[in-house]
Order: C-alpha cells, then sequence, then structure tokens
C-alpha cells in the first residue's frame, strides 16, 4: 500500500494508485509512442547510467553540504536542518546556477542516453534545454498540481518533460505525481491552449496563471471532483518518467521518517531540428520564465526555508 500525503492530508487509498509501467516497450518504438498517447506519461525503469546517477547525486549533496544543508555522508542526503546558505553564497542565483551546471549533472540530464529515449518518442533527433529545474526537496516540501503548458512552449511544436530520479525515492519522500487521464481533461486544456496560442500578451498571462490554480481547492479534492487518481510510484536509481505538457502532475509532501531530502530533477526536451532560440531556455544564461534565471527558482532559496513560503 502506498504511504502518500498531499498538503499535509493522507490520500486514501481509492485517490492514490500505480504509475504504469512502459520500460518493455522500449524494445518496440512504435509501442511506446502508443504507451505515451494513451498514458500522457512513460515510466521507465532502470534506463539511466546507475554510475551517473550517483555521481550527479553525490555531487549536487556535496555542494549543499558545503553551505552546511546536508550532512555526511552526503549520498544519505540527510539534512542538517539548518543553512548558511546566505552567508557562503549571497548571490543565491549564482550559487543555484553552478550547482544546476554541475558537470556529473548535466552528463545525466543532457547525455546520450536520454536523448536517446526522447529520441524514441519523438520518432526523430531530440535536444534538451539548457536551463533545467533542479529540486533537493526537505521533508515538508511539495509542488502543487499543474500543466507545464504554456510555460515551456516556446517555439517547438512539442516539448516533454523528463522526471529523473537522482535516487531512490520511496512514496514517504514526496515524489512526482501524474494525475490520472489528466492529459484528456479538454475543458481545462482547451482555454489554456487557446490562450497560449493568442497574440495577446494578457491572455498569455492568463493562461499561465490559470495552469497553476486548477487545484486550488485542494490536491484530494480535486481529485475526487474528476473521479480520478494520483498515480506514484517508488522509484528506484535510474528511473526516469516523460511526460507531455498536457499532463497535470505535481509532488506528494516529503514526510520522511529520517529527514532525508528528495531530490529529482526536471528537464524539457524537443525536437533538434526546431527553433532553440527562446532565451529563457536556451543559451549560457537562459533568462527563466520570469527573468531571473536561476535565482527565480525555489531550489534557489536555503533549504531551511519554510514549507509555506517555498510554495
Amino acid at each position: 500500500m502506498l504511504d502518500g500525503i498531499s498538503q499535509q492530508r493522507p490520500v486514501p487509498d481509492e485517490l492514490l494508485g500505480p504509475l504504469a509501467e512502459a520500460t518493455s516497450c522500449l524494445i518496440n518504438p512504435e509501442t511506446l509512442r502508443r504507451s505515451f498517447a494513451e498514458h500522457g506519461y512513460v515510466l521507465l525503469r532502470d534506463v539511466l547510467p546507475r554510475d551517473e546517477v550517483l555521481a550527479a547525486r553525490s555531487e549536487v549533496f556535496s555542494r549543499l553540504a558545503e553551505v552546511g544543508e546536508i550532512q555526511q555522508p552526503v549520498e544519505a542526503g540527510l539534512s542538517t536542518g539548518t543553512s548558511h546558505r546566505r552567508e557562503l553564497a549571497p548571490d543565491l542565483g549564482a550559487f543555484w546556477k553552478s550547482v544546476s551546471e554541475s558537470p556529473a549533472l548535466r552528463r545525466v540530464t543532457h547525455g546520450p542516453r536520454l536523448r536517446e529515449l526522447v529520441g524514441l518518442l519523438f520518432d526523430a533527433p531530440a535536444r534538451p534545454h539548457d536551463y533545467l529545474f533542479l529540486r533537493p526537496a526537505p521533508v515538508g516540501n511539495a509542488t502543487n498540481l499543474h500543466y507545464d503548458y504554456p510555460f515551456f512552449a516556446g517555439g517547438a511544436s512539442q516539448i516533454v518533460t523528463c522526471w529523473l530520479a537522482l535516487g531512490e525515492i520511496p512514496v514517504c519522500d514526496g515524489p512526482l505525481v501524474v494525475v490520472e487521464h489528466s492529459h484528456r481533461f479538454e475543458d481545462l486544456i482547451g482555454p489554456i491552449r487557446s490562450a497560449a496560442l493568442s497574440s495577446d500578451p494578457e491572455a498569455f498571462g492568463v493562461a499561465q496563471e490559470a495552469a497553476y490554480q486548477l487545484s486550488a481547492a485542494g490536491t484530494l479534492e480535486f481529485a475526487r471532483s474528476r473521479q480520478t487518481r494520483l498515480l506514484t510510484t517508488h522509484f528506484q536509481l535510474g528511473d526516469a518518467v516523460i511526460f507531455s505538457g498536457f499532463t497535470m502532475h505535481g509532488s506528494l509532501d516529503n514526510h520522511s521518517p529520517l529527514a532525508r531530502v528528495r531530490l529529482s530533477v526536471d528537464v524539457r526536451y524537443q525536437r533538434a531540428v526546431e527553433p532553440a532560440d527562446d532565451p529563457r531556455f536556451f543559451g549560457p544564461h537562459p533568462l527563466g520564465a520570469k527573468g531571473a534565471s536561476y535565482g527565480e527558482q525555489k531550489a534557489a532559496q536555503p533549504l531551511g526555508t519554510p514549507w509555506a513560503v517555498r510554495q
């Protein structure tokens, strides 16, 4: 039985379910693409090089240990409950950019294996955004349900999000959740898509805001109202989930009894032949969605920042 908590409330068994695995589909890319179309995502088990994932985990947690946030040994990912990030790295955006561009991490997020996997989904060569979201989530942290579209639409016809587990993530550590069948909620997706395609900047802004307010009444209430479930799993080293911009997702609360920090990363991919000139996501100094680059990410704040402030 999955032990999930959302917005500080236990998730009833009837609202929680397992992600459908698609690893076996890798031997037949057409079957993989059908599974993606059917579910709005694919869960791929043990598909990333384990030594590279472990190296990325160690690299990121070592940087957080330098500012007093992670205990030794860093691979365990246990929080100290304190932070000296502001004193030791007063430019929080620059610090988080340097962590997010760590070479071992980029070998996982921008390496040949992940490019290959996304290429199978696209049936075409793929390339990643330069800008990514590294997420060390301490106890009490969660991400509300939302659609990625239109935030990362840019100039490409299709963009997918690759969510990567940088280590083992049991359900109690607050992993990714996907809202079952949410890629078919056309009453929610249609207005967002229409506004994003509009040339009206105000309409686009409204669509962006709406993407994060769909579950404002509460995750469990939203799931009940849609007669759907929150899908997740006990993630293992090397697992990846790839989903579309029209798949609603978020995370459960991290309530690790060990005070373990959940570490994951998500990076967007598009077809390699399509424009890669959006300054928000491409280039050596991407601007980010709001223009503050890595400084605008929640993870740029010290891990000790209260849960309510990080939402």
